[in-house]
């Protein structure tokens, strides 16, 4: 049974046959280090609920027509939320990678429509999409460095 940094129930995760253990990789069970292992390592789990909070106050506070307000944040693995967006010049790219890990979540728009919004956040970055069911025609929403 692996053991995780940042007390997710590894028994439980979807993930759990592609993850390489938290513990057993020191941080790294995608291949990529982990930023939410890190700050539990430096400064404990205050330290990183501080940051979590942070950025969910970040999301807030781009006033996203139809968005609504975050209230949490879920730990993700890149596979699960690097969606492919179409590009006006035809061109298809994702920005995330699949082996990385972050913070985000799915919410439902407040308009009544049937596609959601994602927001997935890295240290450096919040992306807010949207999607239909399945993760199916994601349109990107905003890209922004923080």
């Amino acid at each position: 049974m692996s053991k995780s940094i940042c007390k997710a129930n590894c028994e439980e995760c979807f993930m759990k046959d592609k993850c390489n253990g938290c513990m057993e990789t020191n941080g790294c069970p995608f291949g990529k280090r982990c930023f939410i292992a890190e700050y539990i390592k430096i400064g404990g789990e205050e330290m990183f609920e501080e940051f979590k909070n942070k950025i969910i106050q970040e999301f807030n506070e781009l006033k996203i027509q139809g968005m609504p307000k975050v209230e949490d944040l879920n730990k993700l693995v890149g596979s699960f939320v690097n969606l492919e967006y179409a590009l006006p010049s035809g061109e298809s790219i994702k920005f995330l990678d699949d082996n990385s890990t972050y913070l985000g979540n799915q919410l439902e728009c407040e308009f009544g429509s049937d596609r959601c919004f994602g927001v997935v956040a890295g240290t450096d970055f919040l992306l807010v999409c949207t999607y239909g069911e399945n993760g199916s025609n994601p349109e990107l929403v905003m890209y922004k460095k923080r």
